[in-house]
């Protein structure tokens, strides 16, 4: 059986872009369009030619790229009142750009027609048949935006008569928008079915977030006989967003059966994709994004563990490598041995002896109580495994350490004072004694760089492990100065990143656990043996 085809159309470009935060250079537009076309995405918008420079010049950049799956889209408005289409820059901007498909907004609702362009019904009709007709004529094939087309159905007929003056006019599909983000899934289901059974296969839907049903609203439109769907990476847009693009294509492809991608191997590739828009755009991704979020399939509590150890489909919906995600397991105070025993696995280490699963449960459940926390440290969680095994390589001893903050005298360059940073650490390795002085940025940066410096000496390859991140919380905030500090240490090395976590009384002493696992992970990572 043939599988509905639906056309996904995506507006990172120019709607996700309208985000606060998002700010796309045209280097950053054109690596996106790469990508989307690469992954089979029917339509992406690049803009409104004319706007600015930097829309101009992309569309003379993007006239040059080859694509092989997707068509560029360019967007405007309808001409304004009263001009004549042939005669307005801005649709002249449109016939004149390198983009093959054109998208106009037009105003479907009679109250902003009246408040927002200033005009009559019947002229805004006009407006529509004679700018997508003269498009027409330049040789762009058009679709029309019906902005605002729900608000409108709800109180008159005028979207129907905008679309049927769009469609009779040479427009291919018209896209009901829902642009305020306020209309329910069920009357976007009502609403859309009743424009397809007048226009048929022409139909398609633009949702926004502003009640939380942007991706639900994509679904049903689909269902009542939508075949095209707007969306925007990872759901950026103005305000609370778009339906996203990810969510989108996974549920028509998983839940409904459709076609959405040129190619269906390409829904593997749709968490990397995420993640490499979220790095273009500069926004950290969301790690609770369905499907390709970090914690779509990250599973915390015990009794789910156990059943998923039967069969991961207990507690999973869809299999996370269908969309290029991963299981992962967290554990915690929640956690069972069945947890247990498949985090370890996960991470490399086999631990399925009844004994040790009972000591890393009850470990971790009297840790957690302390302030430790593993489900966001798997590097410490595995060092920890790894003892209770009594196969935790000893790669030094450390003989002492501390690091002080000196208060300097005040001078007229920094009236308030200054302070300097100082932290020597002692290490014993293989028979020998190396003792590091260094001074940082701040006491823990300082004990760092002697930390590192002293452990150098015996492992070189330390040198290749560097700290990228740094998150502490104080974690009985009622206590005041003598409240227990937590640490959280992400550091990279030639093997990846990796998180460890420490405790203590101060933030010295729950920085120099979590660099001590972090240093010790990282010689493991590299395969270092101890020195004898």
């Amino acid at each position: 059986m043939e599988r509905t085809r639906i056309a996904i159309y995506d507006t990172t470009l120019r709607d996700g872009a309208q985000q606060e935060g998002i700010s796309l250079s045209v280097a950053d537009k054109l690596r996106i369009v790469k990508a989307l076309d690469k992954i089979g995405i029917a339509y992406v918008e690049g803009g409104w030619p004319g706007m600015g420079p930097k829309d101009s010049e992309f569309f003379t950049k993007a006239g040059e790229l080859s694509l092989v799956n997707a068509q560029l889209c360019a967007f405007g408005a309808t001409a304004k009142p009263h001009v004549p289409a042939a005669s307005d820059p801005q649709v002249a901007a449109l016939a004149g750009c390198c983009a093959p498909q054109v998208t106009l907004v037009a105003k479907a609702d009679e109250t902003h027609v009246q408040k927002a362009l200033h005009t009559d019904l019947s002229e805004n009709l006009r407006m529509v048949a004679d700018t997508v007709a003269f498009l027409c004529s330049q040789g762009k094939q058009v679709m029309v935006d019906l902005e605002h087309c729900f608000d409108s159905l709800h109180r008159s007929d005028y979207a129907l008569r905008v679309a049927d003056t769009a469609l009779r006019n040479g427009a291919h599909t018209v896209i009901a928008c829902d642009t305020n983000g306020g209309t329910l899934p069920g009357q976007i289901f009502a609403h859309t079915k009743a424009l397809v059974e007048r226009f048929g296969d022409a139909v398609g839907i633009h949702a926004h977030n502003d009640s939380g049903c942007a991706n639900a609203n994509a679904v049903v439109a689909v269902e009542a006989g939508a075949r095209q769907v707007q969306v925007t990476a990872n759901g950026y847009g103005e305000r609370t967003g778009n339906s996203n693009l990810f969510t989108t294509i996974a549920n028509l492809e998983l839940k409904m059966g459709c076609k959405t991608l040129a190619d269906p191997t390409r829904l593997a590739d749709l968490t990397h994709l995420s993640h490499r828009i979220s790095e273009i755009t500069n926004i950290s991704p969301f790690a609770r994004d369905p499907y390709v979020g970090a914690s779509a399939f990250a599973h915390k509590g015990g009794l789910h563990a156990s059943a998923m150890k039967v069969d991961p489909a207990l507690y999973q919906h869809v299999n996370p490598e269908q969309v290029g995600n991963s299981r992962r397991m967290l554990v915690s105070e929640m956690s069972g041995r069945a947890l247990v025993e498949m985090k370890a696995a996960e991470l490399g280490i086999p631990a399925t002896d009844p004994t040790l699963l009972r000591k890393v449960t009850n470990a971790v459940k009297e840790r957690e109580a302390r302030g430790y926390t593993y489900d966001a440290a798997d590097a410490s969680f595995a060092l920890l495994v790894r003892y209770l095994q009594g196969n935790l390589p000893h790669y030094f001893e450390v003989e002492s350490w501390h690091a002080q903050v000196l208060a300097l005298a005040p001078n007229t360059a920094t009236p308030g004072g200054r302070t300097r940073a100082k932290a020597e650490v002692s290490l014993t390795a293989g028979g020998a004694q190396v003792i590091r002085s260094c001074a940082g940025n701040g006491p823990v940066n300082a004990l760092d760089h002697a930390f590192s410096g002293a452990l150098a000496q015996f492992y070189p390859t330390v040198q290749k492990l560097k700290l990228i991140d740094f998150k502490v919380r104080i974690l009985d905030e009622d206590h005041g100065s003598d409240a227990t500090v937590r640490v959280l240490l992400e550091a990279a090395g030639p093997t990846g990143t990796w998180t460890t976590v420490g405790v203590g009384t101060d933030l010295i002493e729950a920085s120099w656990e979590a660099l001590a696992d972090s240093y010790i992970y990282g010689l493991l990572e590299e395969g270092i043996s101890p020195l004898e």
